[in-house]
Protein backbone atom coordinates (compact mmCIF):
# COMPACT_ATOMS: atom_id res chain seq x y z
CA UNK A 1 0.00 0.00 0.00
CA UNK A 2 1.23 3.47 -0.87
CA UNK A 3 1.39 6.63 1.22
CA UNK A 4 -1.10 8.32 -1.12
CA UNK A 5 -3.71 5.70 -0.19
CA UNK A 6 -3.68 6.59 3.52
CA UNK A 7 -2.49 10.19 3.76
CA UNK A 8 -4.71 13.14 4.63
CA UNK A 9 -4.88 15.26 1.48
CA UNK A 10 -5.01 19.06 1.48
CA UNK A 11 -4.06 19.39 5.17
CA UNK A 12 -4.57 22.52 7.22
CA UNK A 13 -1.44 24.67 7.19
CA UNK A 14 -0.10 27.82 8.81
CA UNK A 15 2.32 30.62 7.91
CA UNK A 16 5.60 31.09 9.82
CA UNK A 17 4.56 34.71 10.46
CA UNK A 18 1.39 33.71 12.30
CA UNK A 19 1.42 33.47 16.08
CA UNK A 20 1.25 30.60 18.55
CA UNK A 21 -2.39 31.43 19.45
CA UNK A 22 -3.21 31.23 15.72
CA UNK A 23 -1.75 27.71 15.62
CA UNK A 24 -3.59 26.74 18.80
CA UNK A 25 -6.89 27.95 17.38
CA UNK A 26 -6.50 25.98 14.14
CA UNK A 27 -5.54 22.83 16.03
CA UNK A 28 -8.43 23.17 18.46
CA UNK A 29 -11.00 24.01 15.79
CA UNK A 30 -10.09 21.04 13.61
CA UNK A 31 -9.03 18.59 16.35
CA UNK A 32 -5.51 18.13 15.00
CA UNK A 33 -2.10 18.06 16.66
CA UNK A 34 0.24 19.16 13.89
CA UNK A 35 0.47 21.77 11.13
CA UNK A 36 2.80 22.03 8.15
CA UNK A 37 4.24 25.54 7.92
CA UNK A 38 4.14 27.10 4.44
CA UNK A 39 5.75 30.31 3.20
CA UNK A 40 4.73 31.37 -0.30
CA UNK A 41 3.55 27.82 -0.93
CA UNK A 42 6.87 26.29 0.13
CA UNK A 43 7.21 23.94 3.11
CA UNK A 44 9.56 25.55 5.64
CA UNK A 45 8.71 23.60 8.79
CA UNK A 46 6.14 21.85 10.96
CA UNK A 47 4.63 22.87 14.27
CA UNK A 48 2.94 20.58 16.78
CA UNK A 49 1.14 20.79 20.11
CA UNK A 50 4.34 19.52 21.70
CA UNK A 51 6.27 22.46 20.19
CA UNK A 52 3.71 24.86 21.66
CA UNK A 53 3.94 23.22 25.08
CA UNK A 54 7.72 23.50 25.04
CA UNK A 55 7.45 27.19 24.13
CA UNK A 56 4.90 27.92 26.84
CA UNK A 57 5.98 29.12 30.31
CA UNK A 58 6.22 26.47 33.01
CA UNK A 59 3.25 25.98 35.33
CA UNK A 60 5.58 27.16 38.08
CA UNK A 61 5.91 30.58 36.47
CA UNK A 62 5.06 33.69 38.47
CA UNK A 63 3.57 35.31 35.38
CA UNK A 64 -0.14 36.00 35.33
CA UNK A 65 -2.45 34.46 32.74
CA UNK A 66 -2.60 37.79 30.98
CA UNK A 67 1.19 38.02 30.83
CA UNK A 68 1.49 34.45 29.54
CA UNK A 69 -1.09 35.11 26.82
CA UNK A 70 0.70 38.34 25.90
CA UNK A 71 4.02 36.53 25.49
CA UNK A 72 2.49 33.76 23.38
CA UNK A 73 0.69 36.32 21.22
CA UNK A 74 4.08 37.86 20.44
CA UNK A 75 5.65 34.49 19.61
CA UNK A 76 5.64 33.60 15.93
CA UNK A 77 5.32 30.07 14.58
CA UNK A 78 8.74 30.48 12.94
CA UNK A 79 10.30 30.74 16.40
CA UNK A 80 9.05 27.37 17.67
CA UNK A 81 8.58 25.25 14.52
CA UNK A 82 10.79 22.35 13.49
CA UNK A 83 12.70 23.44 10.40
CA UNK A 84 13.66 21.22 7.47
CA UNK A 85 11.29 18.39 8.45
CA UNK A 86 11.65 14.85 7.14
CA UNK A 87 9.24 14.38 4.22
CA UNK A 88 8.05 11.54 2.03
CA UNK A 89 6.64 11.05 -1.46
CA UNK A 90 3.01 10.04 -2.04
CA UNK A 91 4.36 7.18 -4.16
CA UNK A 92 6.43 5.71 -1.32
CA UNK A 93 5.32 2.55 0.46
CA UNK A 94 3.73 2.77 3.89
CA UNK A 95 6.62 0.68 5.19
CA UNK A 96 9.00 3.46 4.15
CA UNK A 97 6.91 6.03 6.00
CA UNK A 98 6.82 3.87 9.14
CA UNK A 99 10.58 3.33 9.01
CA UNK A 100 11.29 7.06 8.60
CA UNK A 101 9.03 7.91 11.54
CA UNK A 102 10.66 5.26 13.69
CA UNK A 103 14.24 6.13 12.75
CA UNK A 104 13.78 9.88 13.21
CA UNK A 105 11.47 9.78 16.22
CA UNK A 106 8.64 11.72 14.57
CA UNK A 107 4.91 11.04 14.62
CA UNK A 108 4.01 12.39 11.21
CA UNK A 109 5.47 13.26 7.82
CA UNK A 110 4.55 15.96 5.32
CA UNK A 111 3.88 14.32 1.95
CA UNK A 112 5.59 16.13 -0.91
CA UNK A 113 5.01 15.72 -4.63
CA UNK A 114 8.12 17.48 -5.87
CA UNK A 115 8.06 20.86 -4.13
CA UNK A 116 4.31 20.78 -3.48
CA UNK A 117 2.74 19.73 -0.19
CA UNK A 118 -0.04 17.29 -1.06
CA UNK A 119 -0.80 15.75 2.34
CA UNK A 120 0.41 14.46 5.67
CA UNK A 121 0.65 10.95 7.03
CA UNK A 122 0.60 10.16 10.75
CA UNK A 123 1.29 7.25 13.09
CA UNK A 124 -2.48 6.73 13.36
CA UNK A 125 -2.68 6.33 9.58
CA UNK A 126 0.03 3.68 9.75
CA UNK A 127 -1.78 1.86 12.57
CA UNK A 128 -5.06 1.91 10.62
CA UNK A 129 -3.32 0.54 7.54
CA UNK A 130 -1.66 -2.21 9.59
CA UNK A 131 -5.03 -3.31 10.99
CA UNK A 132 -6.58 -3.18 7.52
CA UNK A 133 -3.77 -5.11 5.84
CA UNK A 134 -4.02 -7.88 8.42
CA UNK A 135 -7.81 -7.96 8.11
CA UNK A 136 -8.17 -7.84 11.87
CA UNK A 137 -11.72 -6.48 11.75
CA UNK A 138 -12.95 -8.61 8.85
CA UNK A 139 -15.51 -11.34 9.43
CA UNK A 140 -13.94 -14.79 9.47
CA UNK A 141 -11.15 -16.70 11.18
CA UNK A 142 -7.49 -15.88 11.77
CA UNK A 143 -5.29 -18.90 12.37
CA UNK A 144 -1.77 -18.43 13.69
CA UNK A 145 0.24 -21.45 12.61
CA UNK A 146 3.73 -22.47 13.67
CA UNK A 147 5.63 -23.58 10.59
CA UNK A 148 9.17 -24.54 9.67
CA UNK A 149 10.89 -21.68 7.86
CA UNK A 150 11.67 -23.54 4.64
CA UNK A 151 10.93 -23.32 0.90
CA UNK A 152 7.55 -24.69 -0.13
CA UNK A 153 5.85 -24.28 3.25
CA UNK A 154 3.50 -21.50 2.12
CA UNK A 155 2.54 -23.50 -0.94
CA UNK A 156 1.74 -26.49 1.24
CA UNK A 157 -0.36 -24.39 3.62
CA UNK A 158 -2.38 -22.77 0.87
CA UNK A 159 -2.90 -26.12 -0.85
CA UNK A 160 -4.39 -27.67 2.29
CA UNK A 161 -6.71 -24.70 2.77
CA UNK A 162 -7.80 -24.62 -0.88
CA UNK A 163 -8.98 -28.22 -0.57
CA UNK A 164 -11.74 -26.95 1.73
CA UNK A 165 -12.81 -24.16 -0.61
CA UNK A 166 -11.91 -21.42 1.87
CA UNK A 167 -10.64 -18.09 0.61
CA UNK A 168 -7.44 -16.68 2.09
CA UNK A 169 -8.00 -12.96 2.67
CA UNK A 170 -4.80 -12.02 4.53
CA UNK A 171 -1.39 -13.50 5.22
CA UNK A 172 1.39 -12.33 7.54
CA UNK A 173 4.62 -14.07 8.49
CA UNK A 174 6.47 -13.37 11.75
CA UNK A 175 9.91 -14.91 11.71
CA UNK A 176 10.89 -16.51 14.97
CA UNK A 177 13.81 -18.51 16.29
CA UNK A 178 14.97 -22.09 15.73
CA UNK A 179 14.11 -21.82 12.01
CA UNK A 180 10.40 -21.52 12.75
CA UNK A 181 7.89 -18.81 11.89
CA UNK A 182 4.39 -17.86 12.95
CA UNK A 183 2.17 -17.65 9.88
CA UNK A 184 -1.08 -15.74 10.38
CA UNK A 185 -3.71 -16.66 7.80
CA UNK A 186 -7.03 -14.86 7.53
CA UNK A 187 -9.90 -16.98 6.18
CA UNK A 188 -13.35 -15.84 5.05
CA UNK A 189 -15.11 -18.57 7.01
CA UNK A 190 -15.95 -19.39 10.61
CA UNK A 191 -16.11 -23.12 9.89
CA UNK A 192 -12.46 -24.11 10.15
CA UNK A 193 -12.58 -27.37 12.11
CA UNK A 194 -11.74 -29.46 9.06
CA UNK A 195 -8.94 -27.12 8.01
CA UNK A 196 -7.42 -27.18 11.48
CA UNK A 197 -7.50 -30.96 11.60
CA UNK A 198 -5.90 -31.27 8.15
CA UNK A 199 -3.16 -28.81 9.07
CA UNK A 200 -2.33 -30.68 12.26
CA UNK A 201 -2.28 -33.99 10.41
CA UNK A 202 0.35 -32.48 8.11
CA UNK A 203 2.52 -31.52 11.07
CA UNK A 204 1.53 -27.89 11.50
CA UNK A 205 0.79 -26.53 14.96
CA UNK A 206 -2.05 -24.04 15.44
CA UNK A 207 -0.94 -21.75 18.24
CA UNK A 208 -3.79 -19.22 18.18
CA UNK A 209 -7.26 -18.86 16.73
CA UNK A 210 -9.37 -15.71 16.53
CA UNK A 211 -12.84 -15.46 15.07
CA UNK A 212 -14.77 -12.32 14.11
CA UNK A 213 -18.48 -13.02 13.76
Amino acid sequence: MFVRNKMTSNPFTISPDQTVPDAQEIMLQHNIRRLPVLKNGKLVGVVSKEDILRASPSQATTLSIGEVNYLLAKTKVSQIMTKNPITISPNALLEEAATLMRDHGVSFLPVMDGNKLVGIITESDIFDAFIELLGFREKGTRLTIEAVDAPGIMSKLTSIISNFGANISNVAVYRGTAAKSAVVIGLDTLNTAGIEKALEEEGFKIIYKLQNK
